[in-house]
This record gives structure tokens, C-alpha cells and sequence, in this order.
């Protein structure tokens, strides 16, 4: 009894005061505050594991110098720059952002072929390694053993016998309920190489709450994937998980994929500790030209910018007259919430599509329990019906669109490896504008008056929820 004494008079207040004065997110100073005083012992330990940092010292070191080393190569043109500062300086000062806090320059000479849904992607995937003559990179947050893995996998054994360099990251805690433990020396015992990212191990540890979201896949450095479509079944709608699942991507050709062979090659050594020479994978040639421009660019968890908020921030912020989003999950802090608001009541077209059928039950009752604000700023929100939406993509002004990993949630905007594809006047931004008008047929909107009807007990259950929804 005398710890618990002890600590409820004076260590719990020092802890507390700790975390306001900390350099971190309002909402999470709140969410482990609210831990703290409710469960004194059990919210310190917590705190004290998953708390202090986001990561530790020693990986954030590393991977800074494996930055650095591509930062060489990944200087912005001059001259592209020039023609975009003429064209529009606003869509220059947001492509100014990315490259001085991400470390990634825009592009000309890209094309940028959008996605509806993983059953149109896969088709182009398979086809495009089928092509592969010198090198496959492939990162991914899941992999699941089904029709669209083992049709890959196949080529990837193919590919590796004509002496093709193949090389697979694949994030630990994403696959632990999907692959077998030690499946990477399975991958090596054909040929692949193959590492993983936090090789889970049963002790609490800051690290696991780390996670690598990425989603690539680079082929010979002239063809490159991103999106949010994950190496399984139900991405391709071959297995139903929850109704037909809705994800989307891009396919970029040109020289803006050498952004993504940078971000591979920086996790890969990272991993494996080496120091390899990257410009021997930069294309000295590029057979693509295309309008607009297009900017690649990951966020990680090893500094303290908030990269893919900012990015998301600043296209909403910017907007004149509308701003269209698809995403699983919309537990969001409140410069977001401002942000989305403001625009709404400034006239700006602020639509949201939200899934219907939930993965996570609790995930979903905190994005609801956005909606009502929301709502009452006059954001429109929808769910999509037919099953989950997983797709997470921002349209703005038939100039703008980002299509990526990076969820709106505290997760992917803090905690994760991320990636997307920052792309303007490019013709792929038609065709996310048109996809969003196609799902939201297929979606049902969530009125004000809805949102005030529901059940005092379920609106008290979501305010709990959404004052710990930083820990989730």
C-alpha cells in the first residue's frame, strides 16, 4: 500500500505534468493524462513503455543516415521547380513543403494510372512483373497466403531463377496473424531476399508500436506502385471479409520512381545495416512523358513532423471550392478537425467517405463519434455500404490528389512508416474525382438529424473511446 501512496500524492502529478509540457500532440497529452489519473499504476507502466518515445534513439540514428544517403540523388530540378512556381505558387509552396521536411523532390515526365479497386490493379501488377528484367522491390504491411500472394510469389521464383534481383519487406506485426513465424527463410530458400520489419518478440517494448504501413512495389526502377491495396485476398475481393473491400492505387512510369526505389533501398538498409550504392538503380533515361507533376514521398516516425498531416493540412486549408476524402478510419485531432471545418463553413465542398461494415468495431464508433461536429460544420459525410472501404485518397479542385497509406488516424499520422503519391494536374486527378462521385452512389449520407438521434449510452460510449482513440 505504500507505492500506491506515494504515488497518488506525488509521482503521478510529476508524470502528468511531464507530458503537458511535452513536444507532442494535444490529444495525446489528454489521452495519457486521462490513463494516468483513472489507473494510476497500470497507466504509468504503460506510459513509461509506450510513452516516452516514439522510438528509440538508436533506430532513429540509423535510418537517419540511411536518408542521408539518398538525399543525394533525390534533389529537386531546378527548372520543374521554375515551371511550377509559374504556374501556380500555391501548389508550389505545398510541393516546397514535402521536399524540404520529407527529402523528396517533385517530377515531371510521370505518368500516374489510377486504381478504382485492387481486382483492376492486380491484373496490371502481375503483368508488370512478369516484365521485370533487372530488379523487383516489394514492401507491404500484410502479406496472406491466397490467390493474389501465390500467383506473385510464383513469378517471384520465376524471376529469381532468370537472375533477377528480388527483394521482399514485410512488416511483422501486420503479417502475425497471416504468415508463419520465420516465413522469411522460407522466401530465401528460393532465391528471394528477404527481411522483416520488427521481428516480433512476446516483451512490451516502445518499438512494436512502430509500424512499417508502407506499401511498394518497384520494378526496375521504371514502374512503381503505391496505394493502399495490401497483398491479400479480400483486397482483390477473391475472399469477402467485410462486403466488398474498396482500396485503390497508382501506378507511376517515369522518373518520379526513383523516389519510391529510394524509400525501399533507405528500409532495406536500415534492416540489413549495409550501405549500398543507390545510384546504381537511377535510370539514366526516361521513355515517359505526361502532364502535370507528380511527388512521391514517405513520412516516418523518427522526427517530429507530422509530414502526412501537413500534407493533407495544407491541400485542405488551400481549397476554393471543394475537397473530397476517402478513408477506413476518421479518429482525428483537432487542427484537423478545424481544419475540415473551417473549409466547410468557408464553402468549401468538404465530402468524407467512411466505411459501413467496420474492421475493428471500436475504430469505427470513434469515427462516428466525429460525425456530428462534423455535420454541424456542414461536412458532408457518407459510408459506404456495400462493405469496408480501405481506400485513402484526397481530391481538391480538379488540380489535386494524394493517393497513399496514410490513414486519419493517430497511427498513420504519427506512429507509422508511410507513403503516398502527391500528384498535380496530372490526368490521374480526374479520375480519382470520378471515382469518388462513383462511390458516393454507392454510399449512404449520414445526416445531422441522424447523428442526434442516437442513444445517449451509445454517444457517452464514444466520447470514451475518442478521448483514449490516441492509444488505440
Amino acid at each position: 500500500t505504500a507505492f500506491p501512496a506515494w504515488w497518488v500524492s506525488f509521482g503521478r502529478p510529476q508524470v502528468v505534468l511531464k507530458i503537458v509540457n511535452r513536444k507532442i500532440n494535444p490529444s495525446y497529452k489528454l489521452a495519457w493524462t486521462m490513463l494516468i489519473l483513472c489507473l494510476p499504476i497500470f497507466g504509468l507502466v504503460l506510459y513509461l513503455v509506450f510513452g516516452r518515445s516514439r522510438i528509440a534513439a538508436y533506430m532513429q540514428d540509423r535510418f537517419n543516415e540511411m536518408l542521408m544517403k539518398s538525399g543525394n540523388l533525390l534533389q529537386t530540378d531546378p527548372e520543374i521547380h521554375d515551371l511550377l512556381e509559374a504556374e501556380d505558387i500555391s501548389a508550389c509552396n505545398q510541393s516546397d513543403y514535402i521536399y524540404h521536411n520529407a527529402g523528396y523532390p517533385i517530377h515531371g515526365n510521370t505518368t500516374a494510372e489510377y486504381f478504382q479497386v485492387g481486382d483492376d490493379m492486380f491484373p496490371v501488377l502481375v503483368r508488370e512483373l512478369e516484365q521485370a528484367q533487372h530488379y523487383i522491390f516489394i514492401e507491404y504491411f500484410i502479406i496472406h497466403d491466397g490467390v493474389m500472394w501465390r500467383t506473385i510469389l510464383d513469378i517471384l521464383e520465376r524471376k529469381v531463377q532468370e537472375g533477377v534481383d528480388v527483394r521482399l519487406i514485410y512488416d511483422d506485426m501486420g503479417c502475425i496473424m497471416t504468415l508463419p513465424n520465420g516465413y522469411n527463410k522460407k522466401l530465401e530458400s528460393y532465391g528471394i531476399k528477404c527481411s522483416v520489419f520488427n521481428p516480433f518478440v512476446p516483451i512490451l517494448s516502445s518499438k512494436f508500436n512502430t509500424r512499417d504501413h508502407r506499401k511498394i512495389c518497384v520494378i526496375d526502377g521504371n514502374v512503381g506502385f503505391t496505394g493502399g491495396i495490401n497483398l491479400a485476398d479480400e483486397y482483390i475481393n477473391a475472399y469477402e471479409k467485410h462486403g466488398h473491400w474498396k482500396d485503390t492505387s497508382v501506378m507511376l512510369k517515369g522518373e518520379g520512381v526513383f523516389a519510391l526505389t529510394a524509400m525501399f533501398l533507405s528500409m532495406w538498409d536500415y534492416l540489413h545495416e549495409e550501405k549500398e550504392d543507390y545510384s546504381k538503380y537511377y535510370p539514366t533515361e526516361w521513355d515517359t512523358s505526361a502532364p502535370g507533376y507528380v511527388q512521391p514521398f514517405t513520412d516516418n516516425p523518427l522526427d517530429d513532423e507530422a509530414v502526412g498531416e501537413t500534407v493533407y493540412l495544407n491541400l485542405i486549408n488551400k481549397a476554393k471550392h471543394y475537397v473530397y476524402i476517402t478513408t477506413p478510419y476518421l479518429i482525428l485531432d483537432s487542427e484537423m478537425i478545424t481544419a475540415l471545418s473551417i473549409a466547410a463553413k468557408s464553402g468549401v465542398d468538404v465530402r468524407i467517405i467512411t466505411p459501413h461494415i467496420a474492421d475493428k468495431w471500436y475504430v469505427h464508433a470513434v469515427s462516428r463519434a466525429h460525425y456530428e461536429n462534423l455535420t454541424e460544420a456542414g461536412v458532408k459525410i457518407y459510408e459506404y455500404t456495400p462493405g469496408f472501404i480501405h481506400a485513402k485518397t484526397f481530391v481538391v479542385d480538379d488540380d489535386y490528389a494524394v493517393v497513399g497509406t496514410i490513414n486519419l488516424d493517430y497511427r498513420s499520422l504519427y506512429l507509422h512508416f508511410e507513403c503516398a503519391a502527391w500528384m498535380y494536374q496530372t490526368d490521374s486527378v480526374a479520375a480519382v474525382k470520378e471515382d469518388f462521385f462513383k462511390t458516393q452512389q454507392l454510399s449512404q449520407e449520414i445526416t445531422l438529424e441522424e447523428c442526434r438521434k442516437v442513444s445517449f449510452v451509445r454517444k457517452l460510449g464514444r466520447s470514451v473511446l475518442r478521448v483514449f482513440a490516441p492509444l488505440m
